[in-house]
């Protein structure tokens, strides 16, 4: 049995060998090649091996081929960070799906930590979000299975499912003394990316609520009803990126081009491969998928110089944190509100065949002065003190195994960074007779309402004239 074992260990060890120097051959072009040569960890290959053979012969039942390399995998890209991760044809296909802005399930972005389901942030007209469900919430419990020891897809997969059917969640959250169960149904997610309305003459309120494939386009037709609607000439423009927990690329660009001069610097990438190394620029080459005509040349001119605030919260990550940093640095912007999430990397999905993937981090984002956002965030010009839970709210640097926010580009500014301190917009109302409001379980906040009180702060400062400098256009340098 022993020697059969040995046998069995070297078959694999070759096979794993083999698949790496492939691996190394074909990186050949892109590394030095003193990295190509290194030697492969042989002893921690010959480990693998025994640890896989001693499961086959000894673990208490019989175990697939398939399934523990599929879960070796899967601990490979787990361990990396908190982003990368196996799709297997379940998962890919639901990622598609949700790209497209509808998919079947419960509405939250979510994480795994310490074998458990973290909530980032749920999405707006959920129903997590119309439950009360809130960022940084610890899910245990699914139903009647307990979460530990499920993997992040497994979670996800069981929290889908079809529509109109229940799900209870058992979670656990930060003040709380005991777990709070959560009864929901689950619903077909039909994202509606981009909200807008007027708030009185004069005056425009956007909502994204996620970048989506379509984000652009929507965002153009609804700058073009506002304006239109509008009975005096625009004075003053929101964008509200509160919660938006990101999502593509190019709509982050897209939505940036909007409102920035013609080729302005959005958003670079840096890593370790050419491909890696990006500069996405204000130009159509960088938001457009197909060869569809530009739509955001329909937008009024007006568009470019209309003064304006974005909104953001802890709950605003990845794409959203770009737009913010674009304008802010641009002083297209003032950017008002309390640090945003922090998750400032570029996952990259690399298909492997049999309708599975990999989702593997390869980058970070670096906002237009060289700033890295990643565990760091977006700094508001002007700081919400009133914001509830923002302190305990989760953020990527409370992330096991987070990427590091790395260290700023030693790079030329491609524009004139507002050089001021943040400075507080609203104080946090008093606790009445000492008791502290916000650990009651409360419905969640509706951003654009009259009872919003970052927005009618940001009213306020449009009114006192404070945001005029944002009025010249010439303020960014354009990049050629």
């Amino acid at each position: 049995m022993g020697n059969k074992m040995r046998q069995f260990g070297l078959i694999i060890f070759g096979a794993i060998a083999g698949v790496m120097l492939s691996l190394n051959f074909s990186a050949v072009a892109n590394k030095e090649i003193t990295e190509v040569l290194r030697p492969l960890p042989v002893e921690e290959l010959r480990a693998f091996t025994e640890v896989f053979g001693r499961i086959k012969s000894d673990y208490v039942e019989p175990v697939e081929d398939k399934k523990l390399i599929t879960e070796a995998i899967n601990g490979m890209l787990t361990g990396l960070d908190p982003h990368s991760a196996y799709l297997d044809s379940d998962a890919f296909k639901e990622l598609q799906i949700g790209t497209q802005g509808e998919f079947g399930g419960l509405g939250i972005e979510v994480s795994m930590e310490d074998g458990f389901v973290k909530v980032i942030s749920p999405i707006e007209d959920t129903p997590a979000f119309r439950a009360g469900i809130k960022p940084g919430d610890l899910i245990i419990k699914l139903d009647e299975t307990a979460v530990k020891g499920l993997s992040l897809t497994d979670a996800i997969k069981r929290m889908r499912g079809k529509p109109n059917t229940p799900i209870t969640l058992t979670v656990l959250r930060k003040g709380e003394t005991k777990p709070l169960v959560f009864s929901l149904i689950r619903a077909i997610i039909k994202i509606q990316s981009v909200k807008s309305k007027m708030i009185e003459p004069g005056y425009a309120y956007i909502r994204i609520t996620q970048f989506q494939e379509q984000t652009g386009e929507n965002l153009v037709k609804a700058i073009d009803k506002l304006f239109k609607e509008s009975t005096v000439p625009m004075k003053g423009l929101v964008l509200d990126l509160r919660n938006d927990p990101g999502g593509l690329l190019n709509g982050a660009v897209a939505v940036s081009a909007a409102f920035l001069p013609s080729n302005s610097l959005v958003v670079y990438t840096d890593g370790r491969t050419d491909d890696a190394k990006m500069k996405l620029k204000a130009s159509p080459e960088f938001y457009l998928r197909d060869t569809k005509s530009d739509y955001l040349k329909r937008l009024p001119p007006a568009i470019k110089t209309v003064p304006m605030i974005t909104l953001v919260n802890g709950g605003s990550a990845s794409a959203s944190e770009i737009v913010a940093g674009a304008l802010q640095d641009h002083k297209r912007s003032v950017v008002m509100g309390t640090q945003t999430f922090g998750k400032g990397s570029v996952q990259t999905i690399l298909p492997l065949g049999n309708n599975t993937a990999i989702k593997l981090t390869t980058t970070r984002y670096y906002t237009p002065n060289g700033q890295s956002i990643q565990a760091k965030g977006i700094t508001p010009d002007i700081l919400d003190e009133s914001a509830k839970d923002e302190t305990e709210r989760l953020r990527e640097a409370d992330l096991d195994r987070h990427l590091s926010n790395g260290k700023p580009k030693d790079i030329k500014p491609e524009t004139e960074a507002a050089k001021v301190e943040p400075k507080p917009a609203v104080k946090p109302p008093k606790p009445e007779n000492g008791e502290d409001k916000n650990k009651k379980r409360e419905p969640p906040a509706e951003f654009g309402s009259a009872d919003d009180l970052l927005l009618t702060q940001a009213m306020n400062y449009f009114k006192g004239g404070a945001a005029a400098s944002n009025k010249n256009p010439d303020s960014a340098k354009v990049v050629n």
